[in-house]
């Protein structure tokens, strides 16, 4: 059989992030499927290894072009050795390999979101406009291209036809996979906090998030401010890095909540698990471009029940659980109107057994086989 060639974005643990860590996730259920495999990702640190075989497209830290350069040279490789598909997950990558691919050869493409669309959610002026629209004529070359197009929501499959121009018969809806191998014998929610040094008679929302605008933080933070009328005790803690950091930290002072919301920083994704099971319930705002929402599958994983907004694929992860656990709208006073009986009314949310057996339905040995399938649709030679 002719390799799978995977080409991914970072590696793990180098830079986190959804579509890093799906990366990482599918090339261990490649390997636990036993396919001959390699996979690409921008760098491999000395050292580094993973599943299946791993290369780089240049050194850490090299320019753009060092990085397309690197990634034609092994489209290039994966075209001579012949390949059973190509599997690319960001479209810039696979760009400079468009034409080395032979027709007959499956290309498929994870779309995990709109590349020029989060470019001008986080940036603006006229460089930025213009950066997004190269970034959008990249993608809609490379989504074009495509034998087959996946996405990890029905969300996400609208926006690849409405502003891609992708059929829909050409679009397999699987959603993401999950390692909950880590999340199999957590301690119970005081014990975690015991361990974590949280206080242990406060209320706790978590959020694990980029700081960016589109993911609602602020909307977050205000929802506390509405709160903390009813919960006096609350704590929210948001754990992650990014742009709007100095923003949510003014906006946390301004509404004096400096003892109720605090950033905890970067948590690295071991550390994840005992902190979902840490907290009463986890939080994803979003105001965009949310495809699916892999943290609320590890906080469910954990037994710790969430609460979405209702954007992207939000729903169409939590609502099969328990529709409660979707907010009406995304405003802050809607946020808080979902969160508030989850802190204070029992049975309002489904129990820890009831969160876990429901996560279980997105371990990578559940969902993989839907992803073969969907590789052989599109003419892979997979046994």
């Amino acid at each position: 059989m002719r390799n799978l060639w995977l080409m991914g974005s970072e590696w793990l643990p180098n830079r986190s992030g959804g579509l890093n860590r799906y990366f990482h996730g599918l090339a261990h259920a490649v390997a636990d499927a036993r396919l001959p495999a390699e996979a690409l990702v921008t760098f491999v640190r000395a050292g580094q290894t993973g599943p299946i075989p791993l290369s780089g497209m240049a050194q850490e830290g090299a320019p753009l072009q060092a990085r397309l350069r690197g990634a034609r040279a092994w489209g290039r490789r994966a075209a001579l050795e012949g390949m059973a598909l190509l599997n690319a997950h960001f479209a810039l990558y696979a760009w400079p390999c468009l034409n080395l691919i032979p027709q007959d050869d499956a290309l498929i493409v994870n779309f995990h979101g709109p590349w020029a669309d989060e470019m001008l959610a986080e940036q603006s002026g006229l460089p930025a406009r213009l950066k997004a629209a190269a970034a959008r004529a990249i993608e809609k070359r490379v989504y074009r291209r495509a034998h087959r197009c996946i996405t990890l929501s029905s969300a996400f499959a609208a926006i690849l036809t409405e502003r891609y121009g992708i059929s829909a018969r050409r679009i397999s809806v699987i959603p993401g996979g999950a390692d909950l191998s880590a999340y199999e014998r957590l301690p119970d929610r005081e014990e975690a906090r015991r361990r974590l040094g949280w206080p242990e008679g406060r209320p706790t929302i978590l959020s694990v998030r980029r700081l960016a605008r589109r993911m609602g933080l602020d909307r977050l933070i205000e929802a506390a401010s509405r709160l903390r009328c009813d919960v006096p005790e609350l704590l929210v803690l948001i754990a992650g890095a990014g742009p709007a950091e100095t923003d949510l930290r003014a906006r946390i002072a301004s509404l004096g909540l400096e003892g109720t919301v605090q950033l905890l920083g970067f948590l690295p994704d071991d550390h994840l698990p005992i902190a979902y099971a840490a907290a009463d319930v986890s939080a994803m705002p979003s105001v965009s471009l949310e495809g699916f929402g892999l943290t609320l599958v590890e906080s469910l994983a954990a037994g710790t029940p969430a609460v979405g907004a209702p954007v992207g694929g939000i729903p169409e992860v939590l609502e099969p659980l328990d529709t409660r656990l979707v907010a009406r709208h995304s405003t802050s006073e809607a946020i808080a109107q979902a969160l508030l009986p989850v802190l204070t009314v029992p049975d309002s949310a489904p129990d820890p057994a009831a969160c876990r057996a429901y996560a279980a339905r997105f371990a990578w040995a559940e969902v993989f086989p839907a992803i073969l399938q969907a590789w052989r649709d599109a003419g892979a030679a997979i046994d």
